[in-house]
């Protein structure tokens, strides 16, 4: 069998593409800040989207049913270069090929993201819709697995009324003190999907609120030109990127095809007494940028933000946005991590180059995992 994953052990660095002038103009803060570049870590024979680090030094990796039955959904890395199902091959073994066979309730179907916690947990969010499609009956859920024993700690399962037919959760953020989980819906009815870890409730928040849905007065462009499926659909991701400030007070969200960043006071998302109408008005706009996939808070309370149209990764410092790098490598900059040491790791899923949008693609595209040197 062919390795899955082929790390390589040389830091393979890029000259930076200068930024066109019509991009320059783009924004008057769009500017290359400092020598911060590209290592590559691994390369994936599979579409990978999310990535985690924990706090000593582990490594796992999901890879999404889009396109292709993937064989393994979460992995983790292996300092060899190898892919160790995770937590073992059982729940790695559903197949689209299996339905029959194997319960969606406690399999991976259409893994999306993964997320550690500083608590020992490690966070898998299963929207449970392979080819972004139709929800398969009792995959969608939340699994909580404790790091120390490699074993499923908790299984959240969403019901319709969290997970409907058109819904695809998308990304997590966990509170500080573990209490309560937030994920973002970017299928065709945006909303934002509180757990509550105590009781083990979720809720459907913000739900067709403008905050979550995709902006109709946005096209997202790829080297300029608009990104769309063969059959001429656009992309139209709904609430997706999603970042938790270091001290749990405001979570903030964009859609994929969207240009303006929301945040919210998290104790708002918390509190089950206030109606929809009073949620919404705790909505706060607090930049406007353009379309973007993954977003992440360092420790320092810096935003990094996927520019997913410019080959580029920008960060918000207080309000103002600029380039950290930009990287023709970079095709679709998706996931965002951080390592113990500071170091902000990127998974670069290829969307655009996906047989989607592109029917020249393999099915099987070589996606990779990078880590941002030199910030």
């Amino acid at each position: 069998m062919r390795p899955l994953v082929k790390t390589l052990l040389v830091l393979s660095l890029a000259a930076l593409s200068p930024m066109a002038s019509a991009e320059e103009t783009a924004s008057r803060h769009d500017r290359q800040r400092g020598d911060a570049r590209l290592q590559l870590v691994a390369t994936f024979e599979h579409q990978v989207t999310g990535v985690t680090v924990t706090p000593d030094g582990r490594t796992f990796v999901n890879f999404p049913r889009w396109t292709e039955d993937a064989p393994i959904s979460v992995a983790e890395l292996g300092s060899t270069g190898d892919l160790r199902p995770y937590p073992d091959a059982d729940w790695n073994s559903w197949r689209n090929s299996r339905r029959d066979e194997v319960t969606p309730q406690d399999h991976w179907v259409c893994v999306q993201s993964v997320v550690a916690d500083k608590r020992g947990n490690l966070w898998v969010i299963d929207p449970g819709a392979p080819a972004q499609s139709l929800v398969v009956p009792g995959a969608p859920k939340l699994v909580q697995i404790d790091l120390a024993s490699n074993r499923v700690a908790h299984v959240y399962s969403f019901d319709e009324t969290i997970a409907p037919q058109g819904s695809y959760l998308n990304d997590v953020r966990i509170s500080p003190d573990g209490r309560f989980v937030y994920i973002t819906d970017s299928g065709v009815r945006g909303a934002i999907v509180v757990v509550d870890t105590a009781s083990g409730s979720a809720r459907r928040v913000l739900d067709g609120d403008p905050s979550t849905q995709a902006d109709k007065s946005v096209t997202v462009m790829v080297d300029g030109k608009p990104l769309q499926q063969t059959d001429g659909r656009r992309v139209s991701f709904s609430a997706d990127g999603i970042a938790l400030t270091p001290d749990g007070r405001y979570l903030y969200w964009q859609a994929v095809k969207g240009k303006t960043l929301y945040r919210i006071a998290t104790d708002a998302l918390q509190n089950a007494q206030l109606s929809a109408q009073q949620v919404s008005s705790r909505v706060e706009a607090v930049g406007i940028d353009g379309p973007a996939d993954g977003l992440w808070f360092d420790e320092r309370g810096r935003l990094y933000v996927s520019s997913v149209e410019h080959h580029a990764i920008r960060v918000r410092d207080g309000d103002r946005f600029t380039t950290l790098l930009r990287d023709k490598r970079l095709v679709w900059p998706d996931t965002f991590s951080e390592g113990a040491d500071g170091t902000i790791y990127v998974t670069d899923s290829r969307i655009p180059d996906m047989n989607w949008f592109d029917p020249q693609s393999p099915v099987a595209l070589p996606t990779r995992l990078y880590a941002i040197r030199g910030r």
